[in-house]
Order: structure tokens, then C-alpha cells, then sequence
């Protein structure tokens, strides 16, 4: 455990948000490329396609786990701050409108 600013810590969030939306929004195609096509030749040769993985489903659903993780952890510090912080206001911001009529 480490104590960091809140700023920092609210930063932190935001980073992790991005990483966790993209990873959430990454498609099948975007997982394969297609290096080998072979078109029809002749009678007895078909056209051939090959995909290959640019980066394994499990190796995707891992980073998103660590990042969802640790936007877990950020989201929880920075709620227990939010109950756990006083601050100093004026009476007036908290007072209700009276009608002076």
C-alpha cells in the first residue's frame, strides 16, 4: 500500500478507464490478420485464406481483468475519501433560500 494525492489518484482512474473501455470493445477480426489468400488457379486449386492471431484472447481478457481490477481498487480509495474528507465551507453554502417577500 502507498499513500498517493487524490489528484493523482483521480488520474490514475481515468487512465484506467480508457484501458478498460478499449479492451472492452476489441472485436475478433481485430485479434486475426489475414496473411495468406490464394485465388482460384484452375479447376483443381481453390482460393486459399489464412488468419493468424495478432494477440491471444486469453492474453486480451487478462490485461482487461488486471485493468478492471485496479480500477476497482482506485474507485474504492477514492469513494472511502469522499465519505472520510471534511472541508471547510461558509454557512451560506449550505443554508436554504429564504423569500425575502
Amino acid at each position: 500500500m502507498q499513500s498517493i494525492e487524490l489528484a493523482r489518484a483521480l488520474l490514475r482512474r481515468k487512465e484506467l478507464q480508457e484501458k478498460v473501455d478499449l479492451l472492452r470493445h476489441i472485436k475478433d477480426d481485430q485479434l486475426h490478420e489475414t496473411v495468406m489468400q490464394r485465388r482460384q488457379i484452375n479447376e483443381t486449386v481453390d482460393d486459399i485464406a489464412a488468419k493468424v492471431p495478432k494477440v491471444s484472447i486469453n492474453e486480451v481478457t487478462r490485461a482487461f481483468d488486471f485493468h478492471a481490477r485496479q480500477l476497482r481498487e482506485i474507485d474504492a480509495a477514492i469513494q472511502r475519501a469522499n465519505w472520510e474528507t471534511m472541508i471547510v465551507v461558509p454557512d451560506e453554502a449550505l443554508a436554504d433560500f429564504v423569500s425575502e417577500e
